[in-house]
């Protein structure tokens, strides 16, 4: 929960406690501007803003399409409109319904916890993440190349390696591991996956890893000290 400046409400993200919740009826609790642009932000928020390797969601705002972003002077999810648009001026206290596009949604929460597990199952061989890319056309996990992982020199290693992961990424897949969020002892929300898995995250995810269609390692690169597990994932329709 977030306290915007100069409100008595607090804005709570109600997307991080379920991802397949496609609208809500809110109230608007601080406008304002952003680069001469109107904005509003409202009090139960399903819009996930572009963060943590996630795109934004697609939403609407009163029948208004909008785009959510961070605002970080007030440090509230604050709904714009799509570049070259703009929104009618919304009031403080005024109702509204909130809706997501529950496809682009479902995407971005399989691309994102299909990235956990590759991340997972990269850890396993030894590695360790330093980047991470969740967008649809560019999803990639990006590893520290350990000095003893010398297999990675040559085609057949790097082939090799894909081979592992892939087959680790689909055993998994297979046993339909559940995914669920914790707080941990610091107030952190841990994003699990089961006991395989656990990284700080306020992104969205599936349910269990049953809900990941096509999920595959499309390659693997290293470069400048990195390896570069490039993969893509759909949500199983629904």
């Amino acid at each position: 929960m977030i306290h915007p400046i100069g409100t008595d409400s607090e804005q709570v993200s109600v997307y991080l406690d379920d991802t397949y919740l496609e609208e809500v009826d809110t109230r608007v609790i601080a406008v304002g501007k952003r680069d001469g642009a109107l904005w509003a932000a409202v009090e139960r928020c399903p819009f996930h803003p572009q963060g943590g390797g996630q795109p934004a969601d697609r939403g609407w705002l009163d029948g208004e399409e909008i785009v959510p972003v961070r605002d970080h002077e007030s440090g509230l999810v604050v709904a714009m409109a799509p570049e070259g648009g703009s929104l009618p001026p919304f009031t403080e206290g005024q109702p509204v319904r909130a809706r997501i596009d529950l496809q682009t949604r479902m995407l971005h929460a399989a691309l994102h916890t299909a990235g956990h597990l590759v991340e997972a199952m990269g850890q396993r061989q030894g590695w360790e993440k330093v980047g991470n890319n969740h967008f649809p056309g560019q999803a990639r996990i990006e590893f520290l190349l350990p000095e003893a992982e010398t297999r990675l020199g040559d085609p057949q290693g790097r082939a090799e390696a894909t081979a592992a992961l892939q087959a680790a990424v689909a055993e998994a897949v297979k046993d339909d591991l559940p995914v669920f969020a914790r707080n941990d002892g610091a107030g952190r929300r841990m994003v699990h996956i089961d006991e395989v898995h656990a990284v700080p995250c306020g992104g969205t995810h599936v349910r269990s890893l049953s809900d990941l269609a096509e999920v595959t390692v499309t390659g693997l690169k290293v470069k400048k000290g990195r390896i570069r597990v490039s993969y893509t994932a759909e949500h199983r329709s629904v």
